[in-house]
């Protein structure tokens, strides 16, 4: 995945995050719990068993200062930042054209450990966003463990594919789809699969605009032309984050009452339809009968 010549870019999007010291009550394994508790069932518990932590005040400074196209192209942050970048100005577009009030999504890289209004979270949880404080959360060693436990490609569309995902959920916050789903349960057909199969598409769709989408100020796209290979790239991360995959790898049966983000095959295909027919509405999974 190639960024254009364009001129550099500007940091600050994406600042960086850090752990947090344990308050009264909350913090440590029960901040941890609350996210749990918070990304698999959608309910915000950190307020009621204490969850979350004092922010570091380490934390909060830039995680790039600025970046060349060269970084853009080369550097893990500095493709994280420049993507962050893109999926604004792109989502800046679609989300008020589809009737709701856009805001940017805050972006946090973090190492180790990371204090969020969802509860704490480590490396362990893997990207992810919380709705109540609005913000995706990066640990940009996820990738390497993508490849070495899951079994993925790697490259750079497969790592812009994740962050697409995260932000999203974002989206689907921006656009109630959040409030009206009902992520208590899993399996292969209920709402919370649904929900990532919609990220996965928005995703998608992202990655089908971002060689039209224009950089502010420029006539420049942010993204040359997707090759094949970098398609497939993309598609192979989506499977290695496949529910099916997932449990297959970990020794234990495949068990789709147990789902909660979809199969391999259905992230593929939803990442492909967006990035194919390039609409919300062809994203809506809950109007789906054949996920």
């Amino acid at each position: 995945m190639t960024f254009s010549d364009g001129g550099d870019f500007q940091g600050g999007r994406v600042k960086r995050g850090g752990g947090g010291r344990a308050v009264a009550g909350g913090g440590g394994l029960i901040g941890i719990i609350a996210l749990a508790i918070y990304l698999f069932t959608g309910q915000d518990v950190s307020g009621v068993i204490g969850g979350g932590s004092e922010p570091d005040p380490a934390a909060g400074g830039n995680l790039v200062d600025s970046c060349t196209v060269e970084q853009a192209n080369t550097d893990p942050a500095c493709r994280l930042e420049v993507t962050v970048q893109a999926l604004d100005t792109y989502w800046g577009a679609q989300v008020p054209a589809a009737g709701a009030t856009f805001a940017q999504p805050g972006v946090q890289a973090f190492s180790d450990n990371v204090s969020t209004a969802c509860g704490a979270a480590t490396s362990a949880t893997g990207p992810f966003y919380c709705p109540p404080d609005q913000t995706v959360y990066i640990d940009l060693a996820f990738f390497a463990t993508l490849q070495q436990q899951f079994g993925a490609q790697g490259g750079p569309l497969a790592e812009m594919y994740v962050y697409a995902h995260e932000y999203g959920h974002h989206v689907q916050n921006l656009t109630g789809v959040f409030d009206a789903a009902d992520r208590s349960g899993g399996g292969a057909e209920s709402d919370s699969v649904r929900v990532e199969l919609q990220a996965d598409c928005y995703a998608g769709m992202w990655a089908g605009d971002a060689t039209e989408t224009v950089r502010p100020g420029t006539d420049t796209p942010y993204l040359e032309p997707i090759t094949a290979e970098e398609l497939a790239q993309a598609l192979d991360a989506a499977a290695a984050v496949g529910d099916d995959h997932i449990q297959q790898q970990s020794g234990g049966g495949v068990d789709p009452d147990t789902w909660t983000h979809g199969s391999s095959e259905q992230r593929q295909k939803w990442f492909t339809i967006g990035y194919e027919q390039g609409s919300l509405a062809a994203c809506d999974t809950f109007a789906a009968t054949d996920l």
